[in-house]
């Protein structure tokens, strides 16, 4: 008696090969998927970044009647829109370069935490095994 997966046989008792039209595929690689993910990504960033661009642009373009602007010393006269730009970078550069230190520290002290763990990884990996 035969099942349905093996098919009827031929006549010399040898199963004939079965046709299953209805046999699942194998899923699309997944690289193409988060191929596109990523170029959708980046196309709305790149979109709300002119988006943030034209912003600051009217911005500017809005206040542009000129200031004095005296920093340690220099004297100066720009816009002002240009001026709270400056403002603006200034602070965020502020905040940015302890930060990256900060990182940097962080990302040593991991690295070495984990450094004698990394040696008897590597010392494992080159000894015969048992």
């Amino acid at each position: 008696m035969t099942t349905p997966d093996q098919g009827e046989g031929d006549a010399a008792g040898g199963a004939a090969p079965v046709d299953t039209p209805d046999r699942p595929q194998p899923p699309p690689a997944q690289g193409s998927a988060s191929k596109r993910g990523r170029l959708r990504g980046l196309w709305i960033a790149l979109a709300s970044s002119a988006f943030v661009l034209v912003l600051l642009l009217v911005f500017i373009l809005e206040n542009g009647q000129r200031v004095d602007v005296a920093y340690f010393g220099a004297h100066g006269h720009l816009p002002l829109g240009v001026a709270l730009l400056f403002a603006a970078v200034f602070g965020n550069l502020v905040v940015l370069i302890p930060w990256a230190g900060r990182a940097m520290r962080l990302r040593a002290a991991a690295r070495r935490s984990h450094a004698p763990r990394l040696r008897r990884r590597r010392k494992r990996r080159g000894a015969p095994l048992d």
